[in-house]
């Protein structure tokens, strides 16, 4: 849990740091780029490849494509539609994601979800009550896509690590996560990169190299590390436990003027929909037992 709690910290003046220095100021592929590149870099040097076999090799580099890779791809235009406190209030979603994940593999599907799920989506209304557009709305389903990638990695990662022995030393592989993510951000830059945005002042090549080196090299590592070392339930809470820390950073420092009652309003119905949710899930699990 400490893991968690620490990276929880760290993540949430990423947030911001991205909202205010980065979009619509400095090209969203080529930050992607920068972070995971440099989030290798970190962990190359340990790498020893004979420690995995080889399916072992590409599940964990196809875990690194989706949890880091496409996820940071939406995660980053998100933010090009939303404010930085909507894009933390989204991503609320994550749990729910994590648990029809589990109903997938097990072939159950649970209608109650669509509930949640409506709510859910007039909590979102709130907040834009008097500008819903349809940027809104294609940010909202952006910030899922992102959830949904980063929800399916930490699902597959704790499921491979239970393949693995516990006197394996996680950083002499996990590189192959990054190397997998890389598989994504280079040609996404290629293709769709603009070279006449790249960062054009210190500030913001000092954010790239802190969300590169710092919260997504140590913080994805430690996150995961951080993962198969609790319950489902500790890590669904923890996936939320970054909205409130996040929205503190950014209402505290960036976002002073921010409409608290809307905001508040929409998330707590937000909130509402998650524990109703979470209730639901815990009920189901007490008749199962």
């Amino acid at each position: 849990m400490g893991y968690l709690i620490g990276v929880t910290v760290l993540w949430a003046f990423s947030f911001s740091l991205i909202g205010v220095y980065l979009a619509g100021q400095v090209d969203s592929y080529f930050a992607v780029l920068m972070r995971v590149a440099l989030a290798a870099l970190v962990f190359l040097p340990f790498l020893r490849p004979r420690l995995l076999k080889g399916r072992q090799r590409w599940v964990l580099m196809g875990l690194g494509a989706v949890q880091l890779g496409v996820m940071y791809l939406f995660f980053y235009q998100s933010f090009l539609l939303l404010s930085v406190p909507e894009v933390l209030l989204f991503t609320i979603f994550t749990p729910i994601y994590i648990t029809l994940l589990d109903d997938a593999l097990f072939g159950r599907f649970t209608p109650f979800y669509l509930i949640t799920a409506t709510l859910a989506v007039l909590g979102a209304a709130v907040i834009r009550y008097d500008g819903v557009d349809g940027g809104f709305w294609m940010g909202f389903l952006v910030v899922q896509g992102a959830n949904l990638c980063f929800a399916l990695g930490q699902v597959g990662y704790r499921r491979l690590s239970a393949e693995l022995p516990e006197s394996l030393p996680r950083y002499s592989v996990f590189a192959w996560f990054y190397l997998g993510a890389l598989v994504v951000a280079v040609p996404a830059f290629a293709l769709l990169g603009n070279a006449a945005a790249l960062p054009s002042t210190d500030v913001q090549w000092g954010v790239l190299l802190w969300l590169g080196l710092i919260a997504s090299g140590l913080g994805y590592f430690l996150w995961n590390l951080g993962a198969v070392r609790v319950d489902a339930g500790a890590l669904a809470i923890m996936n939320n436990a970054l909205i409130p820390a996040g929205l503190v950073v950014n209402l505290a420092i960036w976002n002073r003027d921010a409409d608290l009652v809307r905001l508040g309003l929409g998330g707590g119905i937000i909130l509402a929909a998650l524990l109703l949710n979470e209730w639901w899930v815990r009920r189901r699990s007490a008749s199962l037992a």
